[in-house]
């Protein structure tokens, strides 16, 4: 690699689809038969073929990285070997399956952790996803499906790619894929078509990515970075919220050790993506620092901080004697738009439960917008 390509980041570049089977790894390997037929310096750091003749065509004239090998239980698993790839020194690396999640004994936990480290050796990167792997559309997601994805990609690292393409399909184009044995082999397709493969799924799923598409134009277009996509233009038109009275927007989330803060934290981050306003998740304890809380809401609360600084959000400790006004002074201090609070559960002793919170900050923050997230989660299959 030149000195030059080492000086900077390299350039990342996400292809997205909505479901196995729309065409992301053959999109992948297209685009890299192409580059590498411009004479650009390019290797397969890893792909899944998933048993399909095209994509595994597609690889030909390429040259493919071996994996790592790596023993976990008595059994041996093949993972991408990200230290070859930088001892390679490619100018590009294509890398499938960008919300994997890596063998314990890997230096790294994901794969797009590994892909990080390719990136800031100025490395150029494609690699792929779907869009139930987006951190913030986990709640939806269950909602849509009734499937927890626990494979998930936090928002800011699809942020700062470069470029976006969606790989758009109809629902009934991938089930007729499906049927004729390009996705999966006939046992796993009757089960897919039983599950996750039913096309209501699948177009509320389209929907999701069409809607992501745009936001990601929306953004893109404002900073402007590049962005491509595949998708017709009427189709990548995003809409963008504004305050009415011309304040920047800022919100506030509620975190405690409910388990439904976790979802919170995510409805939160997404909306300030979309607006493009600062976030903050604050948390208010009764007494100096958290060591005055019974361990179980302890842990349970630092979680909830810790799942909120990985989605890049400020986190704010609070010492206070009154839950409500201290989140509405805080609030009121630092300028905040839209507080977000979670719909507590129901109690036979309202004045006592955390009603009686969300009643006393509705009250107090008459100049702010409160949102009260209800919990919508189906069980997890």
């Amino acid at each position: 690699m030149s000195e030059a390509a080492q000086k900077r980041r390299g350039r990342l570049k996400v292809i997205l689809g909505y479901a196995a089977g729309v065409g992301k790894t053959y999109k992948m390997l297209e685009e890299g038969s192409q580059l590498a037929a411009d004479s650009h310096d390019i290797v397969i750091g890893y792909f899944e073929p998933h048993g399909r003749k095209d994509t595994i065509e597609k690889t030909e004239g390429m040259e493919l990285v071996p994996r790592r090998i790596i023993e976990y239980r008595d059994r041996q698993f093949e993972e991408m070997d990200t230290d070859a790839i930088l001892a390679r020194g490619p100018e590009i690396c294509l890398v499938d399956e960008f919300a994997h999640t890596n063998v314990p004994g890997s230096e790294r936990t994901k794969r797009w952790e590994d892909v990080t480290v390719l990136l800031d050796a100025g490395i150029d990167v494609i690699t792929t996803m779907n869009i139930q792997h987006l951190e913030s559309l986990n709640d939806q997601m269950r909602e849509i499906t009734g499937i927890h994805v626990r494979e998930t990609i936090p928002d800011w690292v699809v942020k700062r790619a470069d470029e976006v393409v969606m790989v758009d399909l109809t629902p009934g184009a991938l089930l007729n894929r499906l049927d004729r044995g390009v996705v999966y082999a006939p046992e796993k397709a009757q089960r897919a078509r039983e599950h996750f493969f039913k096309e209501p799924t699948l177009a509320a799923l389209r929907e999701m990515a069409l809607r992501q598409t745009a936001h990601e134009v929306d953004v893109r277009q404002t900073n402007g970075i590049g962005f491509v996509s595949s998708l017709p233009s009427a189709a990548t038109a995003a809409g963008k919220v504004a305050p009415t009275d011309g304040r920047p927007e800022r919100i506030l989330i509620h975190i405690s050790e409910a388990p439904t803060t976790a979802g919170l934290i995510r409805r939160g981050r997404r909306v300030a993506d979309y607006l493009k306003a600062d976030c903050f998740a604050v948390c208010v304890l009764p007494g100096p620092g958290m060591d005055s809380l019974p361990p179980k809401r302890r842990e349970a609360i630092e979680q909830h901080l810790d799942f909120a600084r990985k989605l890049h959000i400020e986190t704010r400790v609070l010492e206070g004697e009154d839950e409500a006004e201290t989140l509405a002074d805080f609030a009121h201090t630092n300028a905040v738009t839209q507080i977000f609070l979670a719909k507590p559960p129901r109690s036979p002793f309202p004045l006592l439960s955390k009603r009686q919170l969300v009643m006393k900050v509705v009250r107090l923050a008459k100049d702010i917008q409160v949102t009260v997230v209800a919990d919508h989660r189906r069980p997890a299959k």
